[in-house]
C-alpha cells in the first residue's frame, strides 16, 4: 500500500507594508495521512451544519467571528454552534497543524518576508525530514491564492523531497483546506492577545480572554505536529 501524506495550506494576512490593522503574516500546514479515515467525521459533520444553509457546508473561521459575508445576520447562537461543531470536527480528525508566522514590523519588503518564511518552513521540514520522508507520496493541496506562496511552496518542497505532487484546492471542497484557515484564524488571535492588540470586538464573540484561551486556543494548541 503506498504511503501518502495530504498537507493542506493556507495563509492569512499579505505581504505589503506593515500596518496596524494587519501586523502578521501567517502559514499554516495541517497533515493528514490518507490511510486514515476521515469520512464518518464528515458526514457528522454535514448533517449538523446542513441546516444553516451554507454553500457545500464550507466553514469559514473568521468571517464567523465577526458576523461577516455568509454568516452576516445570523444570531451569535447560531455562529457559536457553527464554529463549535467545526472545531468538535477537527479534534475529532487524525490530524496535525504547523503555523508559521512573521511579525511584518521587523522587515523592510516582502522579499525579506518571504525569505524569513521560506528559511522557517524549510527548517521545520529538515528537523522532521525521517518523518516527511517515509511517505511514498507527497500531496500538496493549495488554493494558488498568492503567488509568493505559490512559489515558496515549489522551491522547499521540490528542493527537499522528489515525491511531491502539488494540487489546486477548492476551499469549499475540502474540509481540511477550511481547518487550515481555522488554525490561521487562532494563530492570529493568539498572536494578537498575546501582543496585547486584540479588540474588545474580536473578544466578544468568545466571551472573556480567559474563555478564548481556555475553550479555543489551548484545546487547538494540542494538536500542534509534534505535541507531547
Amino acid at each position: 500500500m503506498v504511503k501518502e501524506l495530504s498537507i493542506f495550506i493556507d495563509e492569512s494576512g499579505d505581504f505589503g507594508e506593515y500596518q496596524s490593522y494587519s501586523p502578521f503574516y501567517i502559514i499554516s500546514l495541517v497533515f493528514h495521512k490518507q490511510n486514515k479515515e476521515l469520512s464518518k467525521h464528515i458526514i457528522n459533520l454535514d448533517l449538523k451544519l446542513s441546516k444553516y444553509l451554507l454553500n457545500n457546508n464550507c466553514v469559514h473561521t473568521g468571517p464567523i467571528a465577526r458576523g461577516e459575508e455568509v454568516y452576516k445576520g445570523m444570531a451569535i447562537n447560531e455562529r457559536h454552534n457553527i464554529m463549535n461543531s467545526f472545531i468538535s470536527f477537527v479534534k475529532k480528525c487524525p490530524i496535525s497543524y504547523k503555523s508559521f508566522h512573521i511579525e511584518k514590523k521587523h522587515f523592510k519588503d516582502e522579499s525579506g518576508m518571504v525569505s524569513r518564511l521560506e528559511r522557517d518552513l524549510s527548517a521545520f521540514l529538515q528537523d522532521n525530514f525521517v518523518y516527511f520522508s517515509g511517505f511514498d507520496k507527497i500531496k500538496i493541496y493549495y488554493d494558488y491564492g498568492q503567488s509568493e506562496v505559490t512559489k515558496m511552496l515549489t522551491n522547499v518542497f521540490d528542493d527537499l523531497f522528489a515525491n511531491v505532487e502539488f494540487t489546486k484546492a477548492v476551499p469549499s471542497e475540502y474540509k481540511l483546506f477550511q481547518a487550515a484557515d481555522l488554525f490561521c484564524y487562532f494563530t492570529l488571535i493568539k498572536l494578537k492577545l498575546d501582543s496585547g492588540i486584540i479588540s474588545e470586538n474580536e473578544i466578544k464573540f468568545f466571551g472573556t480572554k480567559y474563555a478564548l484561551r481556555k475553550n479555543y486556543l489551548k484545546p487547538l494548541a494540542k494538536m500542534e505536529f509534534g505535541y507531547l
